[in-house]
C-alpha cells in the first residue's frame, strides 16, 4: 500500500502550486511553477482516484454490518478491490522518479560501424526510420550536419528533434544497431553483417553547461560542396575543439554563423550527457539493466532482412514486422522498452 502521508504531501504541494498560479505568480516564478504543475497534475489525478477507491471500499465494508445491504456489499467488494489494485499500480508508476531530461528535445547522432560501405547505407536507412517515426509523432526533425559516402550512404549525421516527450521516447535507441542482409554491392547474394551506432543526447541549454571561451578553439575550414556550380568556395565550415576533453565537433553548412551555432549546440549536448552519465555512474544504486542507460558500446538490436525479423536483445523482444519498423513504426518497441524500464524501477523501489 502506498503511504497515505506521502500522498497527502504531494496533494498539498499540487494545491499550493495551483493556487500560486491562479493568484498570478511573478514572471520569475511562472516558468518553474508551470513546469511543476504539469508534472504534478497527472500524479494528483492518480492520487484522487486511488483515495476515492479506498473510500468506496471502506463504505462497502460498513455496509457488511447491515443485513439488508450485505448482499450488495459482498457483490461490490471484489470489484472494488480489483480496481484498487489496478489504481495502486498506476499510482506507483506515476510516483517513479522522473528523468529530468525526458521532456527535452534531443540531438540524434548516427555513424556507420563495422561493415564498410554497407554500414553507411544502413546508417542512412536508420536515419530515414527515425525521420518517419518523428513524422508519425508530430515532431520537428532538422538535420544539423550530414556527410554522405560515394554510394549514397552516410559517413556521419546529426539531427535536432523537437516535440513532446522526445528524449523520453528516443533515449532507448542509443547503442549499436546490427543489420544482417545481402548488400547492394554483393554479387554472390551472400548475407553480410554490419552495424551502425546511434547516440541520443538530451538537448542542453547554456544554463545547463557553461563553456568558457578559454576552453574551446574554433577553426574555420573550406567546406566541400556538391560539385559543379554548387561548390562552396568560402571558408564557412567550423570546427570546435573542446580543449579539456579533446572533443571535436564540426559543421559545414553554408553560413559560418549558423555552423558555429550548430557546433556549440552539439558540443553542449555531448558535454551535458557526459555529465549525466558521470553522475549516474557515481550512484551506488546504478541499475544493472542497460535499458535507457545510454551505453553506446552495447549491441542493442539486430535487423535481419532475409527473415523480416527485428530483435531487441535487451528485453528479448522479437518482431516479424521489419518492413513496418524500417518505415518508422517504432511504437511497439519503445513501449515495450519503457514498460521494462518501469518494471525495473518498481522492483528497485519495492525491494
Amino acid at each position: 500500500m502506498v503511504p497515505l502521508d506521502t500522498l497527502a504531501q504531494i496533494t498539498q504541494r499540487f494545491e499550493f502550486v495551483e493556487a500560486k498560479l491562479s493568484s498570478g505568480a511573478g514572471s520569475s516564478e511562472i516558468v518553474a511553477l508551470s513546469r511543476e504543475y504539469s508534472d504534478l497534475k497527472p500524479v494528483a489525478s492518480e492520487i484522487a482516484a486511488y483515495r476515492q477507491a479506498l473510500d468506496d471500499i471502506a463504505e462497502a465494508q460498513l455496509m457488511m454490518s447491515d443485513p439488508e445491504m450485505r448482499p450488495l456489499a459482498e457483490e461490490e467488494l471484489p470489484r472494488l478491490r480489483a480496481a484498487l489494485e489496478a489504481l495502486e499500480h498506476s499510482l506507483r508508476l506515476a510516483l517513479l522518479p522522473k528523468d529530468a531530461a525526458d521532456a527535452r528535445p534531443a540531438i540524434l547522432e548516427i555513424r556507420p560501424g563495422t561493415g564498410g560501405d554497407e554500414a553507411g547505407l544502413f546508417a542512412a536507412d536508420l536515419l530515414r526510420m527515425y525521420q518517419r517515426y518523428a513524422e508519425k509523432m508530430g515532431w520537428k526533425f532538422e538535420i544539423l550536419e550530414q556527410q554522405y559516402s560515394d554510394l549514397g550512404g552516410i559517413k556521419e549525421v546529426s539531427a535536432h528533434v523537437q516535440g513532446v516527450g522526445v528524449f523520453a521516447r528516443l533515449k532507448y535507441e542509443s547503442g549499436v544497431h546490427r543489420v544482417q542482409r545481402v548488400p547492394e554491392t554483393e554479387a554472390q547474394g551472400r548475407v553480410h553483417t554490419s552495424a551502425a551506432t546511434v547516440a541520443v543526447l538530451p538537448e542542453a541549454e547554456e544554463v545547463d553547461i557553461d563553456i568558457p571561451a578559454s576552453d574551446i578553439r574554433i577553426d574555420t575550414m573550406r567546406a566541400s560542396g556538391a560539385g559543379g556550380q554548387h561548390v562552396n568556395t568560402t571558408d564557412s565550415a567550423v570546427r570546435i575543439t573542446h580543449l579539456p576533453t579533446g572533443m571535436i565537433v564540426t559543421s559545414a553548412e553554408k553560413s559560418q554563423h549558423r555552423n558555429k551555432e550548430i557546433a556549440m549546440q552539439v558540443l553542449r549536448a555531448r558535454l551535458f550527457e557526459m555529465e549525466r552519465l558521470r553522475i549516474a555512474d557515481a550512484r551506488a544504486a546504478e541499475r544493472k539493466s542497460q535499458v535507457g542507460s545510454g551505453d553506446r558500446s552495447e549491441r542493442i538490436r539486430t535487423y535481419n532482412f532475409p527473415q523480416g525479423r527485428m530483435t531487441d536483445h535487451r528485453i528479448n523482444l522479437t518482431l516479424y514486422a521489419l518492413a513496418q519498423i524500417m518505415a518508422g513504426d517504432l511504437t511497439a518497441i519503445i513501449d515495450a522498452l519503457t514498460t521494462h524500464d518501469q518494471a525495473e524501477k518498481l522492483a528497485e523501489m519495492e525491494g
